[in-house]
């Protein structure tokens, strides 16, 4: 009996967190799975019926959802390609022995710290035609006669809220990155430079090999993160002007602000399925290094 009841206890101490699990993701998720196949349109609550894969087949004929993916495309691609590459330089600048190196780590921290509808609101008005910052400099240094408003115009829009969101992530990537340079051993470039290797050498044959699960994991993990960002675009263009800022998330989010619960959960289970591309190299990365 007393064997029994050791066997059990560690289940019923676990017992809590799995429920609040289950109330907080599977339920959710199963609810948007039935949404899915419903006309769940809150502004008409007594016409919620079950329609099956109308919504799937709404969405394949929905030109504004394959804009929105490949926008998202693009600022998953540049967004996330560029944190890295920025990330990079910064975390060796700052693996760097330098006077004041503590201070400039702390303040490298900043963007990645403040939350995403502040700095939606901050860039929002750097970009600004009338009163923004970056057209004063422009205009200053004379590279522009007449203000441009950036995020105002279609061409414009999509270059200035990637870079917003390449300028928040540099920390992220300068960070675990530091971490993971902090780990390789300086024996390796003591070597390196007694059998006369060049800076390219080292980095391709050292650096990057030897923090390439870091790189991996952390590149996946903000590919998610970008792809379902919501609150720097909404807060800096709403997805305006006429969609050409709208990611899959955005779209999404302004299809539930409208109320039509079902067709946003369509889309919702969708993008899901697509980041479970990204998702599952992840998860099976996480796993190799806890049995390893």
């Amino acid at each position: 009996m007393k064997k029994e009841k050791l066997y059990i206890w560690p289940y019923l101490l676990i017992a809590p967190a799995l429920f609040i699990v289950a109330a907080v993701v599977f339920v959710p998720v199963a609810n948007a799975i039935l949404m899915s196949f419903q006309s769940y349109d809150l502004r008409r609550p007594r016409e919620i019926v079950f329609i099956g894969l109308a919504n799937y087949i709404e969405v394949f004929h929905d030109s504004i959802f394959w804009g929105s993916l490949l926008r998202t495309a693009l600022w998953v691609i540049f967004g996330v390609g560029f944190q890295f590459l920025f990330g990079f330089i910064l975390a060796n600048f700052l693996n760097k022995s330098f006077k004041g190196r503590g201070i400039i780590r702390s303040v490298s921290l900043i963007p990645w710290v403040t939350p995403g509808v502040l700095i939606g609101l901050m860039w929002r008005w750097i970009y600004d035609g009338s009163y923004g910052v970056l057209n004063d400099l422009l205009k200053k240094v004379g590279l522009i006669d007449m203000p441009i408003p950036f995020l105002a115009q279609e061409s414009t829009v999509m270059p200035s809220v990637i870079v917003t969101i390449i300028w928040q992530g540099i920390p992220f990537f300068a960070l675990m990155l530091l971490a993971g340079l902090q780990g390789v051993p300086a024996e390796l470039y003591e070597a390196a430079d007694i059998d006369g290797a060049n800076g390219a050498q080292k980095l391709f044959r050292i650096t990057i090999p030897s923090i390439k699960n870091t790189i991996f994991v952390t590149t996946l993990l903000r590919i998610i993160w970008v792809a379902n960002s919501v609150d720097v675009i909404f807060s800096m263009t709403g997805g305006g002007p006429a969609y050409a800022s709208q990611t899959l998330s955005v779209y999404i989010f302004n299809k539930a602000n409208s109320l039509n619960l079902g067709y946003s959960s369509t889309m919702s289970l969708l993008l899901t399925l697509l980041l479970l591309v990204v998702a599952v190299p992840y998860l099976k990365s996480m796993f190799r290094n806890q049995e390893g």
